[in-house]
């Protein structure tokens, strides 16, 4: 069967965001610094400097991932406005959401059952270091990361632009990533949603939290929600009682054996969030009642982590295979179990070469398939 290139990677349109700079100082900007230390001698036909600097574009394959510098004091003079440096590169105060964030590490809030915050990194760039914070230096903040993430994927594969402008991302947008998590409401929700409609899980959802007979909460924007139990209510409540909200008996052993891990300490915020990845799938999939997917999609829409990929979704696999150039339609009636749009070596192979990236979310994108449902 021959092979033909999906019609949404079609001619690629300008990004009406520009690309991140190259970490690397211009010849302009070096001229200047230079300029500051030490007099220059009056210009003349022959001198070099005078010489406009060349623009080059950055190469395939170029990343777009390095280390957050800290902000220091030679750093917020440079960044003043003047008349030889008209551009801020940094605002010497950040807006509030613009804290320190890394690919390989949860870039979300996460909330402890007695209601305090937890983040990987301290709110502020100079207080990351490796030596503070016993983690890597971190590689973006919420206000850059999309855009690195997005440069990124541009600079492996030019043809993935029209996809990114199309759709945009707001799980890793500013606001995205402030949502605050309670990581053991979202894994609980996960289990009770496991192979029944959408509906179904609500409803059982519902009865789930009437038997705690706990207080409304009251959100920013007004509305009352049932306050989730916390980890110790959950693993003191028998499984006769937790049946009763229409858990099968599997299901709500599983709940009360996840409410023990977080009770114990074995799971919480702080090791959900510094983890590695690696670290954190190990820990997860070892639950019972999370399998591999489940702790896929929490990493991801929970979590917020950067670098996720699940070569069991059947949508990420269609949307490969259309990013290759395989007509997916046909595929949909051919057999191959599993992996009939994609096997699972190619699929690994295609999403190395853009990691670490949000190259899964934007497989979903091509296929349209709605992303929404898998948040939890």
């Amino acid at each position: 069967m021959s092979l033909r290139r999906s019609a949404r990677l079609g001619p690629i349109p300008t990004i009406k965001t520009p690309l991140l700079q190259s970490a690397a100082p211009s010849e302009a900007t070096r001229v200047q610094r230079s300029a500051v230390a030490k007099p220059r001698k009056a210009p003349t036909k022959s001198n070099k400097s005078d010489k406009k600097p060349t623009k080059t574009k950055p190469k395939s394959g170029t990343s777009y991932w390095s280390p957050e510098p800290a902000v220091t004091e030679k750093q917020e003079t440079d960044n003043q406005p003047s008349a030889t440096n008209p551009t801020i590169f940094r605002p010497q105060t950040p807006p509030p959401l613009d804290r320190p964030v890394d690919p390989h590490r949860t870039n979300a809030t996460l909330i402890t059952p007695h209601g305090s915050t937890v983040n990987a990194y301290p709110a502020h760039v100079e207080d990351v270091s490796p030596s503070k914070t016993g983690l890597p230096r971190p590689m973006a903040t919420t206000g850059t990361l999309l855009e690195k993430a997005a440069s990124h994927l541009i600079a492996t594969d030019p043809r993935i632009a029209t996809v990114i402008e199309q759709n945009p991302c707001p799980l890793f947008s500013p606001a995205g990533l402030a949502e605050e998590i309670d990581p053991f409401n979202s894994l609980t929700s996960s289990i009770i949603g496991q192979q029944v409609s959408g509906a179904a899980a609500k409803s059982i959802r519902n009865k789930f939290l009437t038997l705690f007979d706990l207080p409304d909460t009251v959100a920013p924007d007004g509305h009352r929600h049932a306050k989730f139990p916390t980890p110790d209510q959950v693993a003191k409540c028998d499984i006769p009682t937790l049946r009763t909200a229409g858990l099968s008996q599997r299901k709500a052993e599983y709940i009360q054996g996840l409410a023990e891990k977080f009770a114990s300490g074995e799971l919480g915020a702080r090791m959900l969030a510094r983890a590695t990845d690696e670290e954190l799938f190990e820990k997860l999939i070892a639950v019972r009642g999370l399998g591999k997917w489940s702790v896929e999609m929490f990493a991801m829409f929970a979590l917020k982590r950067i670098d996720v990929f699940s070569t069991g979704d059947l949508g990420v696999q269609r949307g490969c295979a259309a990013f290759v150039g395989r007509d997916v339609s046909k595929l949909k009636g051919k057999g191959g179990g599993k992996f009939k749009y994609m096997t699972e070596k190619d699929m690994l192979e295609l999403a190395a070469k853009f990691a670490p990236s949000l190259f899964m979310w934007y497989m979903w994108r091509i296929e349209d398939v709605d992303v929404a449902v898998l948040g939890g």
